[in-house]
């Protein structure tokens, strides 16, 4: 991590964790790619490593990453999909000219092309946005029962109840927060 910085929030699922780089949506919002480096830094940890980044791409990532969130929540919600989330995702997705490389361990890697171009990194991200809200994968969309974050994640849990985007940070403020209300309530009051 850069100094100066909230740690990334780092998930198994692509797109999930790109709306992940906005937390607390619904409390104080935590921006985790303020700038263009950060983008960088955040895109290699996803072994998307891109050239170069400006402030206008910066933007224009971050709007892809409001779309995926708005279309994420209306899917895990069982609604119409907002056609202007809808359109920057397929986008995006157009624009990228990245391949699906086989490595030899058997994992699938994306090869950016030589430019490494931001908007190929989007289109990874689009099309894995694609993949997950078409269920295309073995998993279902889910909203962290948090109401500070009510982030999208994808879970991939046995029983599919997963409640919460990340256990360490919203499941353990949460169950925190329960744990102390329960002592309050159960702690007899001054002796009159």
């Amino acid at each position: 991590m850069r100094a100066g910085f909230p740690d990334f929030r780092l998930g198994t699922v692509l797109a999930t964790s790109f709306t992940g780089t906005l937390s607390e949506r619904h409390g104080d919002a935590v921006e985790r790619i303020p700038t263009p480096q950060r983008l960088i830094d955040w895109l290699a940890v996803y072994g998307l490593a891109v050239d170069s980044c400006d402030a206008v791409e910066l933007e224009r990532a971050r709007e892809l990453r409001e779309s995926i969130h708005a279309a994420a929540t209306a899917a895990a919600l069982q609604e119409a999909l907002p056609e202007s989330a809808v359109h920057v995702i397929n986008e995006c997705s157009a624009q990228g000219r990245a391949a699906a490389v086989l490595t030899p361990d058997g994992k699938r890697r994306w090869s950016l092309g030589p430019a490494s171009r931001l908007e190929d990194a989007l289109g990874v991200i689009a099309a894995d946005t694609i993949s997950v809200i078409a269920g295309e994968r073995d998993g279902r969309l889910a909203l962290c029962a948090s109401p500070t974050c009510r982030a999208a994640f994808f879970d991939t849990s046995r029983s599919r109840t997963r409640k919460w985007c990340d256990m360490n940070t919203c499941g353990n403020r949460q169950k925190k927060a329960r744990f102390h209300a329960n002592r309050r309530t159960r702690s007899p009051g001054p002796a009159e």
